[in-house]
């Protein structure tokens, strides 16, 4: 079927290229282009299909039906007839004669053909279709049919409102459950997550039932907000999709007029968040007219429980007894936040609109105030609904004016879950089931809240923009000199620990120096950091606060409390140095490797006794890699010319390493003649092409003593632990300690090398190194084999 010399599909996709999608208000305008091209060819084919008949009519529900048309969006088409004027057989011959071309155009459909009866009938059993059948609307044909259906529709959907709702909530949780929360996608679903385009049908639907009024304020442009994402999603990938990928993000920023795919990311985060909070508030006041309607007899008066400072709880909500005190307390929104959040209760929309009209804090703030502060940032599990409430009002930009450039703000690293501002609460959540391990609990407290505020558009280190935004923020706050420099020393650093327990030698006395110098040698600032860095790391997720991470964190938190207190650390000790096992020894003595699996937290400790050589712990690394292990740590030692090392390894499948495979995987490289020092360079990987791993690395100095410390930073492949191996190898040096760290697909492995002395490296010998551990990483990227290093 054709028009004007183009299929529908064809000319919908036209009006929405020649529709500006950066203008104000444009997209309404497209939208209803594309919706008169829709139904002025639909009512072309009904006429061709049906002529002037009564008793039937062509209608729309979904996107057509609600004035959403996007360029490819569904049609969703009811064939509405009255069930006495025309004969089954002419019903499946006219719908026929609409549907095929349809489908010939391209266009998805969902069709289907009922009596009004029937329609009724079907709405009545399928919340779905109830919704669905509200927005009918007439295409072409009898139009007193179809407001007949409409309205006896909306009429069973009021009267059965009641024993109907909780079914409805039900299937609306549900899908939230299968989608997710649309705010904290990367990839998002504009369409079935929480917040998408589909909540806003269930808030259509719950105003119509009249348990409630329409929600005002932001929902419309947040509304528009992803019908026009939704838009440009169609015209730039040509097909009717409402999950925005992340190879779709730039086109579809450049066609919305964004220079920063990230901006559209918060775009569609902050307008889920606006149509997520309405649907919650709205559900809230649907339930409670249905109890009202269930419970009242005549006039009563609304039950109020009180829960202190002028708060009251009413039905699932916290709710002022009294709006006298607003105009004159600025510390009223504060009181009234931490009442809330402690009783895990919202504050009611009305209640956030009295609290926000009220005068702002002074400047600094007075001691109360920040009191306050802390207890709202202390009242755990239910501080992220409140804070929700009053970031919608805008208070929490009257408190924290930085919030606006974190919020909705998306993170593209794979463990992270959250939103920046969303991980910043969780992150204070956490950190509050932590804070009677420290002196200051309302410092750990601020400093969660604070920690990552410097992840804003352009900022190249987050840590140190952080620090001097948190500066800002604590001075305006009113606190004094040295919690200030507390505040910013921990935000500054609040990734340094961690970095340092798995990436440095725990067992060197330069790396417990390096954490005391970090702290100024104070106990009380040391276990705050440690704190946060614990509290970081669980509101990021499971990938990012592992039983090897957490060990390792204990570990060095042990050396330093045993530094700073002179107290023996209550914490795993490091192990001892590698040392010989006698019965090992008669099996190296013949010339056989010797391998024990031992169980530790998290994976297992591969001790490995072999006779010394050049490239054994490259040959050690690379059949660990195709066994399918991740190396965590590795600690070598020779004794009387026998190699002790010691690897710490985990594995994907959960299967421990077989001993009887590394001992004969080691002893075939060893007969296979690579046993020289010399014998490496043919087994460096040789530079391809583009060089595009992009590997670098460089030398920390004072991070060791005795020993010179290389870090290596590369795309992770397989093998990549051995080709470095084998490149320091070929050096001559000698690997003392290896700390392995992996994230995102990026390698981040510290090296501490000595020459054949023992001693540290020489200037020389140190740029030869680096030369030869960067042509290793960047060096053959071979695809498939084993996961792991």
């Amino acid at each position: 079927m054709t028009r004007t010399g183009t299929t529908i599909r064809a000319e919908r996709l036209d009006l929405a290229g020649t529709r500006e999608f950066t203008t104000p208000g444009a997209g309404g305008a497209r939208r209803a282009a594309i919706g008169r091209a829709t139904h002025s060819w639909l009512t072309s084919l009904y006429l061709d299909a049906v002529g002037e008949r009564e008793g039937i009519a062509l209608a729309a529900v979904g996107s057509l039906g609600r004035g959403w048309s996007g360029p490819l969006s569904d049609l969703d088409l009811v064939l509405v007839h009255d069930g006495r004027t025309v004969a089954a057989a002419d019903l499946t011959e006219i719908a026929d004669r609409l549907w095929y071309p349809v489908w010939d155009s391209g266009l998805a459909l969902d069709h289907s053909v009922r009596s009004a009866a029937q329609c009724r009938a079907v709405a009545g059993e399928d919340v779905s279709a109830a919704v669905g059948l509200l927005d009918l609307s007439l295409v072409a044909g009898d139009p007193d049919l179809v407001a007949g259906v409409r309205s006896s529709v909306g009429q069973d959907w009021r009267s059965g409102a009641r024993t109907r709702l909780p079914g409805f909530i039900e299937s609306v949780r549900e899908r939230h459950h299968r989608h997710g929360d649309l705010s904290q996608q990367i990839e998002p679903d504009l369409k079935e997550a929480f917040g998408g385009l589909r909540d806003v049908t269930v808030l259509h639907a719950l105003t119509r039932a009249w348990l409630s009024d329409h929600p005002h304020g932001a929902v419309e442009p947040a509304l528009d907000h992803l019908l026009d994402v939704r838009d440009a999603l169609h015209v730039v990938t040509g097909r009717g999709r409402d999950v925005l990928l992340r190879e779709e993000h730039d086109a579809v920023a450049a066609l919305l007029g964004f220079s920063d795919p990230d901006d559209l990311l918060t775009l569609v985060s902050g307008s889920a968040r606006a149509i997520g909070w309405s649907l919650e508030s709205t559900m809230r006041r649907a339930g409670q007219s249905q109890r009202a309607r269930v419970l009242r007899v005549g006039p009563r008066r609304p039950t109020m429980t009180p829960l202190g400072h002028g708060v009251h709880a009413h039905d699932g909500e916290a709710v002022l007894g009294s709006t006298r005190s607003i105009e004159t307390d600025p510390s009223l929104p504060l009181r009234a936040a931490v009442v809330a959040a402690r009783h895990r209760l919202p504050l009611s929309p009305q209640t956030l609109t009295n609290l926000a009209s009220g005068p702002s804090l002074p400047t600094p703030w007075e001691q109360e105030h920040l009191d306050l502060f802390a207890d709202l940032l202390a009242s755990g599990a239910g501080l992220t609904a409140v804070w929700e409430g009053l970031d919608h009002v805008g208070l929490v930009d009257r408190w924290l004016p930085e919030w606006a450039a974190v919020r909705c703000r998306p993170q593209h690293n794979p463990i992270h879950r959250h939103t920046v501002d969303r991980h910043l609460l969780e992150t204070v959540d956490r950190a509050g089931a932590l804070s009677r391990d420290v002196s200051r609990p309302d410092l750990l407290l601020i400093c969660a809240l604070l920690h990552d505020i410097g992840k804003i558009s352009g900022a190249r280190d987050h840590s140190h923009t952080g620090a001097a935004i948190a500066a800002r923020v604590v001075a305006r706050w009113g606190l004094d000199e040295a919690d200030r420099r507390t505040v910013v020393l921990l935000v500054r650093e609040h990734l340094t620990l961690v970095e340092i327990a798995t990436r440095r030698d725990l067992g060197d006395p330069a790396t417990t120096t390096m954490v005391c110098d970090l702290v100024g040698a104070d106990i009380e600032t040391f276990e705050l950091l440690r704190a946060l860095t614990i509290a970081d790391a669980r509101a990021v997720g499971p990938q990012a606060w592992t039983h090897w991470r957490a060990s390792l964190l204990d570990t060095l938190t042990g050396l330093v409390r045993e530094r700073l207190t002179g107290a023996v650390p209550p914490v795993p000790s490091l192990a001892p140095a590698p040392a010989l096992d006698e019965a090992a020894l008669v099996e190296v003595a013949d010339g056989r490797p010797h391998v024990r699996v031992d169980a530790a937290g998290g994976g297992w400790t591969l001790t490995v006794h072999c006779r010394d050589r050049g490239g054994l712990f490259a040959d050690t690394a690379g059949l660990l890699a195709a066994h399918g292990m991740s190396v965590r740590r590795a600690r070598l030692a020779t004794v009387d010319g026998v190699a002790v090392d010691e690897w710490f390894v985990e594995s994907p499948g959960g299967d421990p390493p077989e001993p009887a495979r590394i001992v004969a995987g080691l002893a075939r490289l060893a007969a296979g003649g690579r046993s020289a020092p010399g014998a490496c360079a043919g087994a460096r990987p040789t530079r391809r092409g583009t060089g595009a791993a992009g590997t670098r690395a460089f030398v920390l100095p004072s991070a060791g003593s005795a020993a010179t410390v290389i870090e290596v930073r590369s795309q992770d492949r397989p093998g990549l632990l051995r080709d470095l191996g084998w490149a320091l190898t070929g050096e001559g040096l000698s690997v003392r300690s290896v700390h392995v760290s992996t994230f995102a697909g990026q390698a981040l492995d510290t090296f501490y090398v000595t020459d054949g002395g023992g001693r540290a490296l020489r200037p020389a010998a140190v740029a030869r190194a680096l030369s030869a551990v960067i042509d290793a990483g960047d060096g053959d990227l071979r695809e498939g084999g084993p996961a792991g290093r």
